[in-house]
């Protein structure tokens, strides 16, 4: 484990990023260390940069304060959370002219880190859970407990998936100590969806096809059908969970067109697949059963490509 407070003691400005399309434990954690970091160092220059967060997010205290211009002077301490320095998008500036970049971390498939300091935990259930564990608990109050609560929950799927351990748990006891609303917390940030997310994920489970004898189901959405329906990439939320929880299937894949050439796939799988090895054969990365990447060929080349791969991991299963 590292010592953040000693890493970062000496600097006179931090700045704090995520990755892109930060998700509620991208948020939570980057929110979490800054409001950390600015208790014990009030003197200090602390930033967190961030894409623009989802509306879904806006009852969520603090992250008014990010900076989406990425605007802001070089930083002594550079932090990056919850992914690595090739998916922090405009940060990346930051963190190439940092005197000291920190990498906080959980995916498997960033085990060695990309910092010059690295506390890489695959077995946590989120970086939110790392943060926590890096924290002073004599300066823990409210704000901080519901940021690490919201992370630790959405990157569990509410405490439901294989990553929640009883550790979690002793952790999220200790947070809901701290007396916030978590139920309106997740309804309004996992639970809650928006009328063109609900025309989205009808639209994708309608379509949708099933493979390899029921085992692996495939959701997709082109730019063409984005633009009719007036849809975008951030009324995707929660479609890639709910085909993975379509009875009898054991891989979830959902791919939808950002471009011409290029597309945008999230992989899930329940108890066989590891996702994050199929992730990374194609440039992405994540966790054994939550991963994702960018790709650019044809869905149909892309659909073809992936059934392979997964076949081969349910084949070595049952062998």
């Amino acid at each position: 484990m590292i010592n953040i407070i000693e890493e970062c003691r000496d600097a006179k400005t931090i700045g704090i990023s995520g990755h892109i399309k930060p998700d509620g434990d991208c948020i939570g954690s980057t929110l979490a260390l800054s409001l950390y970091l600015k208790k014990v160092f009030p003197e200090k220059h602390i930033t967190v940069y961030s894409d623009d967060v989802s509306s879904a997010f806006d009852c969520v205290e603090g992250v008014q304060t990010f900076n989406n211009s990425y605007e802001g002077p070089d930083a002594d301490v550079f932090i990056v959370i919850d992914t690595v320095e090739n998916r922090i998008g405009n940060a990346d500036k930051f963190f190439k002219h940092a005197g000291k970049t920190i990498n906080i971390d959980h995916h498997v498939s960033n085990t060695e880190g990309c910092g010059d300091v690295n506390y890489v935990v695959p077995t946590a259930s989120s970086a939110s859970e790392l943060v926590y564990e890096l924290i002073d608990k004599k300066y823990m109050d409210t704000e901080i407990a519901e940021a690490l609560y919201l992370g630790i929950a959405h990157d569990t799927g509410i405490f439901k998936y294989s990553n929640t351990s009883p550790k979690t748990m002793r952790i999220v006891a200790e947070l809901l100590s701290y007396d916030f609303d978590f139920p309106t917390l997740l309804d309004k940030t996992f639970y809650e969806k928006t009328y063109e997310q609900n025309l989205a994920l009808g639209r994708i489970l309608l379509e949708s096809r099933r493979f390899l004898d029921g085992k692996v189901i495939l959701g997709f959405m082109n730019i063409k059908t984005m633009t009719e329906m007036g849809i975008t990439s951030k009324d995707f939320d929660g479609v890639i969970n709910q085909l993975r929880i379509t009875q009898g299937v054991e891989c979830a894949v959902f791919m939808y067109q950002m471009n011409a050439e290029t597309y945008k796939v999230s992989l899930r799988s329940k108890n066989i697949v590891d996702v994050s090895k199929i992730a990374v054969s194609f440039g992405g990365g994540g966790h054994v059963r939550a991963s994702g990447f960018y790709a650019k060929d044809t869905p149909e080349k892309l659909t073809e490509k992936l059934l392979q791969m997964i076949e081969e991991e349910l084949k070595t299963e049952n062998e």
